[in-house]
């Protein structure tokens, strides 16, 4: 019997070492394969893929393409559990103000930069840019159902962010997870087959385990 493949998508730009070991860790027991992988036809072929990425996202959206790796993420877009992260995230949507730059379109909607200079947060200090460290993600929403990939997760639970850019989705059904920086901002997007997060699960210790390995099993 044929086992089941998680394939992690190198096309240069994500925390690959960090991802693929997270999602491993998160697969153990399972029977699921975790690759990390630069090959298409391997994303292709795969069961679930994992689209990371970190840095500047028209340096990301270059390597994709030039990697000849965009097509086969498109194509598990549409056919196949994804799950973006931080910038793999961002990649998803229809542009971003970073360059700017074009994404892939799979959800309507765009990328902004935190605008706080000068705003003071509770503790009377500067919000400073980019948000660096832990930070609550609540999803449950108001009106929305939860989302099944926060399964055995608590609303208000801490993950680690590093970012200057977030997701601003043109449909709100699309927002399952916010996070407050100087206001509510979407820090998890999902549309069917499609999950992302803006915070890096693989640096969130045990909740960002219990993330992947539920990525593992989701049935969308």
């Amino acid at each position: 019997m044929k086992s089941k493949t998680v394939a992690v998508v190198d096309y240069g730009s994500g925390n690959l070492r960090s991802v693929s070991q997270a999602v491993m860790h998160a697969a153990i027991g399972s029977g699921v394969d975790v690759i990390v992988t630069s090959d298409a036809q391997a994303v292709f072929d795969a069961d679930r893929v994992v689209l990371p990425g970190q840095g500047h996202m028209a340096d990301c959206m270059n390597e994709l393409a030039s990697s000849g790796l965009k097509e086969a993420v498109l194509h598990a877009a549409a056919h196949k559990p994804l799950f973006g992260v931080c910038v793999g995230m961002q990649m998803l949507l229809e542009r971003s103000e970073e360059g700017p730059t074009d994404g892939l379109g799979l959800m309507p909607g765009e990328v902004v930069r935190f605008q706080l200079q000068n705003r003071l947060q509770e503790d009377g200090s500067r919000f400073k840019v980019p948000q660096m460290g832990w930070n609550q993600v609540f999803h449950r929403l108001a009106g929305r159902p939860e989302h099944p990939m926060w399964s055995g997760i608590a609303d208000g639970a801490y993950f680690y962010f590093v970012h200057s850019y977030f997701a601003r989705p043109a449909d709100p059904a699309h927002v399952v997870g916010e996070t407050d920086f100087g206001g509510r901002f979407a820090s998890a997007i999902a549309r069917d087959n499609i999950f992302a997060t803006q915070f890096h699960p693989e640096k969130s210790a045990d909740q960002g385990l219990a993330l992947y390995r539920n990525f593992l099993s989701w049935k969308p």
